[in-house]
């Protein structure tokens, strides 16, 4: 670590308030810290119903589980040192800096191979039912999940090491609330080309593998809808894809509108605001999209709260 840090000029950052204007900063932590607050209690909680109840242990529920996993962790790598920059200095080190950015960049990577493994259980489960408890085996499932957070982890490494190799010596303010790729390379005074050509590839990947993927699963199932006889078997049908889209609407989405916003100069201001909505928001939307019209998600939270108040 301290040959890593004496590699650079700069020992830390300092990171950028979401507004600068005073009478704001009361109102943004008490916001920040209710979402925050929610994302915990929600995805802690659903992690919890899920693990406790034998009903949700289902392929469906595995990745709800590891979505939550992941949504409750990725909010944790920098919502509280957020929180805290509104009471004290919003200085972070070389090596957290460095730190924060590598389990930003896994959790979002994994995210996106946990969304497509999710796609493709509802593709099974829709197109080929009959063929579902042996084509979502226990095995499979587990062999799903341990490559999205391989490649995730692969990802992070990329953006990280190549991270590393760059000299910070001029300017240690970061234009953001936490350390992102594409601030940070604002701030090196060597060549980022490297790093840029790392960028492009690891998110170009993750986005085209990801997008595809999704976009192929749901062809698929809005074929084989389309071709159900039964009105109530079209709605049912829709309805079981139904909070994946949402959620995969707004994950991507957001996060498009974010890189977007990024990209144009002296736009980091917007950006900011921008990634609120993506690091922050999302993650507690998402226990909230798959749970409230969810029956059986509500059938095991009754039995739970009975079990526990009786």
């Amino acid at each position: 670590i301290m040959t890593l840090r004496n590699s650079s000029s700069v020992t830390e950052f300092i990171l950028m308030a979401l507004s600068e204007q005073s009478q704001l900063q009361l109102p943004l932590f008490l916001l920040l810290l209710g979402i925050y607050v929610l994302t915990v209690v929600g995805n802690l909680g659903l992690i919890t119903l899920i693990g406790l109840n034998s009903s949700l242990h289902t392929p469906m529920y595995f990745f709800l589980f590891n979505l939550s996993f992941i949504d409750l962790c990725y909010a944790c790598v920098f919502t509280p040192k957020m929180l805290n920059d509104f009471v004290s200095e919003n200085i972070i080190s070389y090596v957290g800096c460095m730190t924060q950015l590598f389990f930003f960049c896994f959790f979002v990577n994994s995210e996106c191979y946990v969304l497509v493994s999710m796609a493709y259980d509802r593709y099974v489960a829709i197109c080929k039912p009959l063929m579902y408890a042996v084509t979502m085996s226990t095995q499979f499932c587990s062999l799903l999940m341990f490559g999205s957070y391989v490649i995730g982890f692969a990802g992070a490494i990329a953006h990280t090491g190549s991270m590393l190799r760059l000299t910070f010596c001029n300017s240690n303010i970061i234009h953001h609330y936490l350390c992102e790729v594409l601030p940070l390379l604002q701030l090196s005074c060597t060549s980022t080309h490297v790093n840029q050509l790392v960028f492009f590839i690891v998110v170009g990947i993750v986005i085209s593998i990801s997008s595809i993927s999704i976009f192929i699963s749901y062809a698929l199932i809005l074929s084989n809808i389309l071709h159900i006889p039964s009105a109530e078997g079209r709605s049912k049908a829709f309805s079981t894809c139904g909070s994946h889209i949402i959620a995969v609407a707004l994950f991507f989405g957001s996060g498009a509108f974010t890189y977007l916003t990024t990209s144009f100069p002296g736009s980091m201001d917007q950006s900011k605001f921008a990634s609120v909505f993506y690091t922050n928001v999302v993650p507690m939307l998402n226990p909230l999209i798959y749970s409230l019209r969810n029956k059986d998600v509500k059938l095991a939270l009754g039995k739970t709260l009975r079990r526990v108040l009786f």
